[in-house]
């Protein structure tokens, strides 16, 4: 397998490419990416002879389509995706070769799942499969894993909490920080008792309890695609709701602060002549955290809850999972892109995880990849309800 990553150069990318290079057979990775500083790259990319390095620009459309025509898939790690996930989608169509991202923006649903880019996909006869990491990704596998389970699924819960320590340098912090920032504005969707609701984004406080180190966890709604992609997939659920959020705790009191305070706001002021988008300059600005600020642990999680029905009695699944968020994001995209290599996703058009992968034989991979996952199986009798 040949294997095109945009964005390779980041966290997570970096994190795909390890992953693929412990799979005999790739045979060949290229790093696509605007910066082209090998420095940067880990040690083992570095000695790797599968593994380049090139120059790539989202915007250059002609050469983005150019450096697909020699590969098997294209993982898409630049984001922020709800800019560069129709550029980079539209060109793996135009050069027919199979695409994966890790895209966790909602408005995937308008610029990626639209009749048109389905359409082209499937006469192109590739499959954009998109929101292929841990949040989405991971924990819609699992939700599709347990309700695969159940007779009936009512409600579905969807979790997550990240360490402020776990971002790695403040330097390289780009596009993640930006959803980070963007999935706290507006109003966010979440299907509430059958339809599509639109919540205040930080709204909605709910201590949910994580393994060590992470503990108890103040989360609050966030703006991720699974109210909207999970009902599609997962018949008759009746509740997916998504909360997430960062620790220490300081992190999220302070996005909440600035939000309420205009400091988020994406409509320009004039300071002093001069037009600035707060948002844009708040976003800068976080980079700046004095060095002796709590970061909080170098660790994340993902917690998924799923309730149902099976043999006339409720049945309530749960799974919890902590590590790093590079390799948690990067691991699952990688399984994405074998797994399009290998024919075992046969549906074409834009997809969610959810839409086209069979969730066990996703688990079954991930754990053969050291992922450790804590499930819970409780069965409670539906008489005196």
């Amino acid at each position: 397998m040949k294997a095109l990553i945009v964005g390779g150069v980041g966290m997570v990318g970096q994190a795909v490419a390890r992953s693929l290079l412990s799979q005999e057979v790739v045979k060949k990775i290229t790093l696509g990416d605007i910066v082209t500083d090998e420095s940067r790259l880990h040690e083992k990319l570095r000695a790797s002879d599968k593994v380049s390095l090139i120059r790539i620009d989202v915007n250059d459309h002609e050469a983005l389509v150019q450096a697909m025509k020699d590969v098997d898939v294209v993982v898409n790690c630049a984001g922020p995706f709800y800019r560069t996930g129709p550029a980079v989608a539209k060109a793996a169509i135009e050069a027919k070769v199979n695409y994966v991202d890790i895209c966790d923006d909602y408005e995937v649903i308008n610029f990626l799942f639209t009749p048109e880019l389905d359409e082209a996909a499937k006469k192109a006869g590739v499959t954009i499969l998109t929101g292929m990491g841990s949040d989405p990704g991971t924990n819609n596998l699992i939700a599709k894993y347990f309700a695969d389970k159940l007779d009936r699924v009512d409600e579905i819960a969807l979790y997550w909490v990240i360490g402020l320590a776990d971002l790695g340098e403040r330097a390289t912090w780009g596009a993640a920080w930006d959803h980070s920032l963007y999935m706290n504005l507006g109003n966010v969707p979440q299907y509430l008792d059958g339809k599509i609701e639109y919540v205040p984004a930080g709204s909605g406080d709910e201590m949910v309890e994580f393994p060590e180190p992470l503990g108890t966890c103040r989360l609050r709604y966030v703006g991720h695609p699974q109210p909207l992609t999970i009902p599609r997939y997962i018949k008759g659920v009746r509740t997916v709701t998504i909360k997430g959020g960062f620790l220490p705790a300081w992190v999220d009191e302070l996005i909440k602060e600035q939000k309420e305070q205009g400091f988020l706001s994406l409509e320009p002021v004039e300071v002093k002549g001069v037009k600035v988008v707060p948002y844009d300059l708040t976003r800068v600005l976080w980079r700046e955290i004095p060095e002796n600020r709590d970061r909080g642990p170098v660790a994340s999680g993902l917690k998924v809850v799923v309730k149902g029905e099976r043999e006339g009695k409720r049945v309530t699944y749960s799974c919890e999972m902590v590590g790093r968020t590079a390799p948690g994001t990067g691991i699952p995209a990688s399984i994405g892109a074998l797994m399009l290599y290998s024919g075992e996703v046969k549906v074409k058009g834009v997809v969610p995880p959810e839409g086209c992968i069979d969730a066990e034989k996703f688990v079954e991979a991930f754990l053969k990849r050291g992922a450790k996952i804590h499930l819970t199986e409780t069965i409670t009798s539906l008489m005196g309800s």
